[in-house]
């Protein structure tokens, strides 16, 4: 029996209507930039599994890391205890976060990293006498599936049945072009009617909402309103951070730094679960206090694990031999190459690119939304020609791994201007 059927007895996928979904696909290796399936057909992953996986598929580097751990310690509890591996990820990332980064905490994925986030937001002030207990977010954000995350998503597709149960979030407009001053000001508003206790943001980028791209300026500034007010800034880089936007972090091309920030997805090169969320001193020393009462009372069980720190340095390391830097900046030529063919094609709106994303809307008169008929057919047609693309609405996206090839890269560019005809006629 395939996979495909024995999946379909006992699994639960994602973001998945089962009675109108087709089977998933039955991954059996993977390699680089590619994947199998249990046919034996190929496929080019082209958003490297979910942005997770930077360094390619079956990365021999990653596997010696994990096994090298495993054989010494696989795991210890982090609540009264530590160990290497988490203490040498905790100095090395200190060593390359912005620095007014102080303090680590592990969890184990990117919504847990903003959950922690909003909570030490919200304790911080608490803890400090002040009931503050609203978070200001961009409109169509995406930060996390569980609750406090959730709330501060801005896609009512995954929240609408939720309503009435999050934390109260005021929504301003995203500092696109020709509406900065709009997002300032209802930014400002925000902090004049509610009691504030954060703003949360996906630096530069905004993924699930589409890669929408804005100007590093303009958040510099929504980032000095809010400070200037005591309003305490999260920088959720679960997708940006890693080379993905062309420097280590996305808030690297800030002159004002977040007082917290998210990461998960590439920090372990997608081999174990792991996060992180970064804070300042002045967070950490709100909750360092005489009275327990003060403390942060979250954990996971795996929190801090020795197998996921060890390969995350791994990863870190990687990262930044200039091999990797290289890759970087050769997909972004190639990605600023096919921009201008893009620019020429009258199907296509609003082309953009950042580091090694790119991106764009294709003009239809069809269904737009999260999962309407044109995403589904774009989606089956990059799947029946041997590539993983995932559509958001009309908007197509390439977040490639750093190890694909040119002849690769050529490849998905060319079925993409095939989509373009094809589909959109």
């Amino acid at each position: 029996m395939k996979l495909q059927e024995r999946d379909e007895k006992h699994l639960w996928h994602p973001y998945t209507q089962h009675q109108t979904a087709s089977k998933p696909l039955g991954i059996v290796k993977g390699k680089d930039a590619l994947l199998w399936d249990e046919d034996g057909k190929e496929y080019i992953d082209a958003i490297s599994s979910w942005w997770v996986n930077p360094f390619g598929h079956s990365n021999e580097r990653l596997a010696q890391a994990v096994y090298k751990q495993l054989t010494q310690l696989e795991h210890v509890l982090f609540g009264g205890f530590t160990h290497e591996p988490a203490v040498l990820l905790a100095e090395k990332l200190i060593s390359i976060l912005p620095s007014n980064q102080q303090k680590i905490f592990f969890s184990d994925n990117g919504s847990t990293a903003v959950e922690v986030a909003i909570k030490m937001a919200i304790q911080y002030f608490f803890n400090k006498g002040d009931q503050r207990n609203v978070i200001v977010a961009f409109e169509n954000a995406f930060h996390g599936d569980t609750f406090g995350a959730m709330a501060a998503s801005g896609i009512t597709f995954f929240t609408e049945s939720f309503k009435g149960q999050l934390l109260e979030v005021v929504r301003i407009p995203i500092p696109e072009q020709g509406k900065e001053y709009l997002a300032e000001n209802k930014l400002k508003e925000a902090i004049r009617e509610h009691k504030v206790a954060a703003f949360i943001f996906e630096p530069l980028v905004q993924g699930a909402a589409g890669m929408k791209i804005y100007s590093e300026k303009a958040l510099n500034n929504l980032i000095n309103i809010a400070k200037s007010e005591g309003i305490l800034t999260i920088a959720d880089e679960v997708m940006t951070g890693f080379g993905r936007t062309g420097k280590t972090f996305a808030c690297d091309y800030l002159s004002e730094q977040p007082d917290i920030i998210c990461l998960s997805k590439a920090l372990t090169g997608g081999t174990i679960p792991l996060a992180v969320t970064s804070a300042t001193q002045e967070i950490f020393d709100a909750f360092y206090d005489e009275d327990v009462n003060k403390a942060l009372f979250h954990g996971h069980t795996y929190m801090g694990n020795p197998t996921g720190c060890a390969v995350a340095l791994e990863a870190i390391q990687i990262l930044q031999t200039n091999e990797t830097q290289q890759n970087i900046k050769r997909i972004e030529e190639h990605h600023k190459k096919f921009l201008q063919r893009l620019k020429d094609n009258p199907k296509v709106e609003n082309p953009r690119t950042l580091g090694v994303i790119l991106a764009f809307e294709v003009k239809t008169t069809g269904n737009t939304s999260y999962y309407g008929s044109i995403r589904n057919q774009l989606y089956q047609f990059f799947i029946n020609k041997g590539i993983i693309l995932r559509p958001v609405g009309n908007t197509i996206y390439i977040l490639p791994p750093y190890i694909i090839t040119n002849a690769q890269l050529q490849h998905i560019y060319n079925v993409i201007e095939e989509a373009i005809e094809e589909v959109t006629t």
